[in-house]
């Protein structure tokens, strides 16, 4: 299977998928981050724990992590053994273009998995074989130049997607053994989700919570890996970004994810995305210049 460099950029460039196979035998650094996409995440070696969401899940070889796009995450990545997953990044049109074709939607898992806040799958020996077979398809299919390369990819794919799906269906409660987590901080995260235009500064969720601004700054820093006013600060900018890729306009986006200050908003998008909300914008929704 062709293994290519960590590219950090986390950025993707093609219409309805990206396969990535990766190996490192010094560990990246990776930092917080976030995609406007679906991943997933199949762990095939190293000694690796991910922080996502506030919960942190202790990795075994053969292990899948699903996240969507407003899940903030990161990899903590031990130095000892070799760093090796295949990451796959799938857009909404792919999903909609299977619906369409087959009626089904294999977006299910990830919704279900965000909901409960728990996006760790432990398949099987069996079915770890047969994901393995499917990535080195996939892999073989996406570099091939031969006639039907990429429906073959798309279809070994989808295979895996289903695969996937029901190894989440089935997955053990023992599971839950290899996840750290702190019930406060949950319900911390889910009140800030749920109220992102709202006040939330330390002393507001503090004296919300009664509990300490103290022992709440060092908790959430501990389960998250964010400081609280930069897990905010991220949060606020998914949601515009993902405003402004539904068509929204720049200063929607800006006050309907709790933005109080439109240049500020400026500035924090394009420190987060490269790019300011209207070029941002602008690419996601190009104008048709039409002749008359």
């Amino acid at each position: 299977m062709y293994k290519e460099e960590f590219n950090p950029s986390q950025l993707m460039t093609e219409r309805y998928f990206e396969f990535h196979h990766t190996y490192n035998e010094t560990p990246p650094e990776v930092e917080f981050h976030q995609h406007p996409f679906y991943e997933i995440f199949f762990f095939l070696s190293g000694n690796v724990n991910y922080i996502i969401e506030g919960k942190n899940y202790n990795l075994r070889p053969g292990d899948v992590l699903l996240t969507g796009s407003s899940d903030i995450h990161r990899p903590n990545i031990h130095p000892g053994k070799p760093y090796e997953r295949i990451v796959i990044w799938l857009s909404d049109d792919f999903f909609g273009h299977l619906k369409d074709f087959y009626g089904e939607d294999l977006t299910t898992c990830f919704t279900d998995s965000a909901l409960r806040d728990y996006r760790l799958i432990r398949p099987d020996n069996q079915n770890i074989i047969h994901l393995k077979q499917l990535c080195t398809k996939i892999s073989e299919a996406k570099h091939s130049h031969d006639l039907g390369s990429y429906a073959l990819a798309s279809a070994y794919l989808t295979e895996f997607l289903v695969l996937i799906s029901r190894a989440y269906y089935d997955a053990p409660d023992s599971i839950k053994h290899d996840i750290t987590e702190n019930q406060k901080i949950n319900q911390i995260l889910l009140y800030i989700n749920e109220n992102l235009t709202e006040d939330l500064s330390l002393e507001h969720l503090a004296s919300h919570f009664y509990i300490s601004k103290y022992y709440l700054s060092r908790q959430f820093k501990q389960f998250t890996g964010l400081t609280l006013y930069q897990y905010i600060m991220k949060k606020r900018l998914i949601v515009s970004r993902n405003l402004l890729r539904s068509g929204s306009s720049v200063m929607e986006a800006c006050f309907q994810c709790g933005f109080g200050d439109y240049s500020n908003f400026l500035k924090a998008f394009k420190r987060e995305f490269w790019k300011t909300p209207s070029n941002y914008s602008n690419a996601m929704h190009p104008v048709i210049m039409r002749q008359s």
